[in-house]
């Protein structure tokens, strides 16, 4: 069940990705924070894309805002969640890399968000796509990583695996 080579490589697939999209995250923030004052817009592809600076007190997407201390504590759980799952799934041997890198996008994706919400009280967000609410890396590492997840729970292709039986078909009553 344990297999220690697979164990370092979950760790360095997770230890990579998260700090991959913190680092992506952060340095992104940073830049559009200083090269775009708040409200401000640089169009990329006229009424398709933009860079717009705009300060998320909501959660993703720009859901919600003004809700204050909540904010803070569903990211901090979220947190914790996706960190008991990747130690639980890798105990048990059932997650599979793409789990990992998948949870991995997540944890990277909400420890940003959250740095945001500790240091400054609110999300830097900077990607318009003008049909959707301004986002950021970070929130769409959180959507990438829901989406690898969701499609493991799907068995088609060579993408998933089928899963292993652990019940019979039948059950047989004692006379």
């Amino acid at each position: 069940m344990f297999n220690k080579n697979r164990s370092y490589l979950d760790i360095v697939i997770c230890l990579f990705t998260v700090l991959a999209v913190i680092v992506a995250d952060r340095l992104t923030k940073i830049l559009f924070s200083n090269i775009l004052q708040l409200g401000e817009s640089l169009p990329v592809i006229k009424k398709a894309f933009h860079f717009t600076l705009v300060h998320n007190t909501g959660i993703a997407f720009g859901l919600f805002k003004d809700n204050g201390f909540v904010f803070l504590i569903i990211p901090i759980i979220a947190v914790v969640l996706l960190g008991y799952n990747l130690y639980y799934y890798h105990k048990v041997g059932e997650l599979d890399h793409f789990y990992v890198f998948g949870f991995s996008l997540i944890l990277g994706g909400a420890i940003g968000n959250l740095t945001d919400r500790i240091m400054l009280g609110h999300v830097i967000d900077f990607i318009d796509l003008r049909i959707w609410p301004v986002f950021n890396v970070a929130d769409s590492a959180i959507t990438v990583g829901a989406c690898i997840i969701l499609l493991k729970c799907f068995p088609f292709g060579s993408f998933a695996k089928p899963s292993k039986k652990k019940y019979p078909d039948h059950f047989e009553l004692p006379d």
